[in-house]
């Protein structure tokens, strides 16, 4: 007897994942989001520190790009999910509780990926604002203007406007990274596709099937990050 189609497999019918499948895009998407907004306010604070006038933040920024961009993403998920379970089941013991408690593993991805993208995020603003001219910086100090007015008015508007490139290449490695925390059972399109090929015994058809949707994603996003540059160069391209 022949099984169901492949379309009737990823489909929203009665032997249908579909909803299932866009489910776990959906927590896909959650769990990128909020570790790459995680990660552009670390980046942010670890750019400060490289380009501080203190060596020993500077030593400090310095060694985070370092030691996040060469220990392997999954460990860093590992580390977070379960150091942050010990931490919690001694917590939980001082309250009485007993057995293992589990870090959320959402909560987990975000961190995981925040910690990661934000060495990412932090070079990314640190080529850009390296692009700002000298001369525009020490023009505004001659006309008095103070740190706060400096950053809004010429430091930020420019940063992030030759810093979306390198953004939208660390968004994409922050897509990808968050198929990694299925590993602690978060079930996200990864994860749900390896239920579905589980139960169905039709591995391919979910593994072609969630490539497809992060190419979907992949292509949507790039091309968002292509309308937001060329949006802020207008009236700045340089020949």
């Amino acid at each position: 007897m022949q099984g169901p189609s492949f379309f009737d497999l990823v489909g929203f019918g009665p032997e249908g994942w579909g909803a299932a499948l866009l489910t776990a895009t959906g927590m896909t998407l959650a769990v990128a989001v909020g570790g790459f907004a995680a990660g552009s306010v670390i980046g942010a604070g670890i750019t400060s520190a490289k380009l501080s006038r203190s060596g020993a933040l500077r030593a400090f920024g310095d060694g985070y790009t370092t030691v996040l961009r060469g220990i392997p993403d999954l460990l860093v998920i590992y580390l977070f999910y379960f150091g942050g379970s010990a931490a919690l089941g001694a917590v939980g013991r001082l309250f009485g509780a007993e057995g293992f408690i589990g870090m959320p593993a959402f909560m987990t991805g975000v961190l995981a990926i925040g910690v990661v993208s934000g060495a990412y995020q932090a070079e990314v603003f640190r080529g850009a604002f390296n692009t700002i001219s000298r001369g525009e910086l020490e023009a505004a100090r001659s006309v008095g203007m103070g740190t706060w007015l400096r950053f809004r008015r010429i430091i930020a508007p420019q940063v992030l406007r030759y810093a979306i490139p390198g953004l939208g290449n660390t968004w994409q490695l922050v897509l990808k990274e968050s198929a990694l925390i299925s590993v602690t059972g978060l079930v996200e399109l990864l994860r749900q596709s390896q239920i579905a090929a589980g139960s169905t015994r039709r591995p391919f058809d979910f593994y072609i099937t969630a490539a497809l949707l992060y190419l979907v994603i992949t292509a949507v996003s790039s091309y968002l990050f292509r309308q937001a540059e060329a949006r802020s160069l207008r009236g700045v391209r340089r020949a």
